[in-house]
């Protein structure tokens, strides 16, 4: 086996760890946590199906090639929910280091490719980047909507919260989908006034 191909089978054998990190967001069933695996695949999926609410243009499949790759870091450092409690900056210097050793398995050039592709992400300017952030944050939005609250209640998280910390990042990249959403957390809230 050549080594460049020993290489990548490295990286995907570590990348299947990422199955094995769960999050704060319940799966709809509300059964178990979802894990960081599931949760890549499952955005990948929303920003297919919700491309045409960007307001910006973007190229889907770099999006989508985004999406897949961004949370890699959590084998390292595992998931810090954003309604958490946590040092940022501590946290983005263990999510670089994780990011140099995960991506450093692969060969140069592709470990250079998804090293910058990650760095995009995490950066959010780019028109893919903005869109990739905003349906990174909808998705649990959905989860906790989906599920009565989800794990709302157990984080205190307010509406002012989801608007201070997940809104504005929404609503940069698709601005139709946080309004939509708005409503939704509105009579949630309300219903539990």
């Amino acid at each position: 086996m050549s080594d460049r191909l020993s290489q990548q089978i490295a990286f995907l054998t570590e990348a299947d760890k990422l199955k094995s990190v769960y999050r704060a967001t319940k799966v709809l069933d509300g059964h178990r946590k979802e894990d960081s695996g599931s949760h890549s695949w499952h955005i990948a999926l929303y920003a297919m199906i919700l491309a045409e609410h960007s307001n910006r243009d973007i190229n889907i499949d770099r999006v989508i090639r985004m999406l897949l790759i961004h949370d890699l870091v959590e084998i390292d450092v595992g998931d810090s929910p954003i309604h958490g409690d946590h040092d940022i900056a501590a946290m983005e210097a263990a999510e670089s280091a994780a990011a140099d050793r995960i991506f450093g398995l692969l060969p140069a050039d592709q470990a250079n490719e998804f090293r910058a592709l990650w760095d995009e992400f995490e950066g959010a300017e780019s028109d893919d980047a903005v869109f990739a952030k905003s349906i990174d944050r909808v998705q649990p939005v959905i989860g906790n909507l989906e599920t009565d609250g989800g794990t709302w209640p157990e984080y205190n998280v307010t509406r002012q919260q989801l608007e201070d910390r997940v809104g504005w990042k929404v609503a940069k990249g698709a601005p139709a989908i946080w309004d939509h959403l708005k409503a939704r957390i509105a009579a949630w809230f309300d219903g539990r006034a």
